[in-house]
């Protein structure tokens, strides 16, 4: 890890000391459930859907009464909610048929579930069992090509370059970091750079200045 990535990690970090996994969950099956209805769906939504759902089906034997009609009248507000209640439903029962009820620790295991792909599986592994992973969402594309922790057009190599260019002991607080600051600050339209903190770092800023 460079100097130069070292000081962009500190400063993100010292900017957002309450960083976090912003979605609410309890067990790794709700992260995995509530990671699944997060796709092109705000992490507020989904946690104001998720709060119902796993009050009513908190662990797998609940989830797995549930038909597909049952579960969209829970998601119906997120997006592509019919497609998303066939995944979850068809996931939940191999987890109970092939995976004992368990949900798998590891990323190859967790991408041969249904709606679940590297993105979803990089989330579980890392803020539910503790396994360094960078998870690339939108903010994590647009932001780390933006300030030139990577330089890809494409979601996978953004995140084998980001994997190749940053200490594995902070990819999962840094996939955080990255997030926070595509929210905060780093937006995709109208960037706050006067109010960014590390401004004279991005290579983007410095392009343009």
């Amino acid at each position: 890890m460079t100097e130069h990535n070292r000081e962009i990690y500190e400063r993100l970090r010292e900017a957002y000391p309450d960083v976090r996994c912003e979605l609410d969950f309890g067990t790794p099956l709700q992260l995995l459930t509530a990671t699944v209805l997060s796709a092109q769906t705000t992490d507020k939504q989904v946690n104001r859907v998720t709060e119902v759902l796993f009050r009513d089906a908190p662990d797998l034997a609940a989830m797995r009464k549930l038909t597909v009609e049952e579960l969209e009248d829970y998601i119906r507000t997120v997006g592509f909610f019919h497609t998303k209640a066939r995944h979850l439903v068809d996931m939940w029962k191999e987890l109970e048929e092939r995976f004992g009820g368990e949900v798998p620790r590891t990323r190859e295991e967790l991408t041969t579930l249904p709606g679940v792909g590297r993105k979803t599986a990089n989330v579980v592994i890392s803020n539910a069992f503790g396994t360094p992973a960078i998870a690339v969402d939108t903010h994590v594309f647009r932001v780390s090509n933006r300030i030139g922790l990577a330089d890809a057009s494409t979601v996978e190599e953004t995140e084998r370059q980001l994997m190749q260019n940053l200490d594995e002991d902070v990819w999962s607080l840094m996939h955080h970091l990255l997030i926070f600051h595509g929210r905060r600050c780093c937006h995709a339209r109208g960037p706050e750079c006067a109010n960014c903190p590390i401004a004279e770092l991005c290579r983007k800023h410095l392009e343009e200045s």
